[in-house]
């Protein structure tokens, strides 16, 4: 039986190069996308199919715990069980704290750290169950070193991983491990918004010098969630090109 696997974001950046790598290793993706994208991710759910990649989706707000519950009661209806979820989906808001409005705060918080709320509960007692789960949080390299204008990003991003080590401990026992992945600079749209000046900067400064990929990121994933990685819990793996190490 195939270990189904919850990507939210997963139609898009990062989340879209993890779906695909989960997907092509044999495991049944279901890739998370906000309601009101639904055009762009069927899109992409076809242009996966056309690939050789078919793999679910399935519409919630991870900002919004009732439609997390919705989709994950959903989902184990129909597959009944969740072994791996991957926290991906973030926004950014940024701003000076001196310039940032309480929604800049507040959406920022809510998609990126309580997210990790709203989408972990409702699978816990499934894994529990099965005595088997794979959580794997996705941080920032902006976490651990902060940004500038990113106070909002920054805490949030943080608070992910203390997230992580606490649901670890609460887990361990029960054959589940929880993990984060802090990506550095990666080749997503987000990156490309930079202006060209201070990405020549950014890449400047990388030790390997250059930007990653987010293949780069998914096989990290990949690794956390494979059924040998149990012994690796409340960890973070930090995939930025030696930009920060610590």
């Amino acid at each position: 039986m195939k270990k189904v696997a919850l990507v939210t974001g997963g139609t898009s950046g990062l989340g879209a190069a993890i779906s695909a790598r989960l997907t092509s290793d044999g495991y049944q993706v279901v890739a998370n996308y906000l309601p009101a994208l639904e055009d762009q991710a069927l899109e992409w759910q076809q242009a996966s199919e056309q690939d050789g990649l078919p793999c679910a989706v399935a519409a919630a707000d991870v900002s919004d715990a009732t439609s997390c519950q919705l989709m994950i009661d959903m989902l184990l209806e129909e597959f009944k069980r969740v072994d791996i979820v991957v926290n991906n989906a973030g926004i950014t808001r940024d701003a000076t704290l001196k310039k940032m409005d309480l929604e800049q705060w507040q959406a920022v918080i809510n998609t990126n750290l309580s997210s990790l709320y709203n989408v972990c509960k409702p699978v816990l007692e499934s894994m529990q169950n099965n005595r088997f789960g794979r959580i794997v949080n996705i941080s920032s390299v902006n976490a651990q070193r902060g940004q500038f204008g990113q106070t909002n990003y920054s805490a949030a991003k943080a608070g992910v991983h203390g997230f992580t080590k606490a649901l670890a401990q609460e887990m361990a026992r029960h054959g589940v491990t929880v993990n984060t992945i802090s990506p550095g600079f990666i080749n997503t749209a987000m990156v490309d918004a930079i202006p060209e000046a201070m990405r020549t900067e950014i890449i400047d400064s990388i030790p390997v010098g250059r930007v990653g990929q987010p293949e780069d990121i998914a096989r990290a994933v990949r690794f956390l969630v494979d059924d040998n990685a149990g012994y690796i819990t409340g960890s973070e793996i930090s995939v930025n090109g030696g930009l920060f190490m610590h």
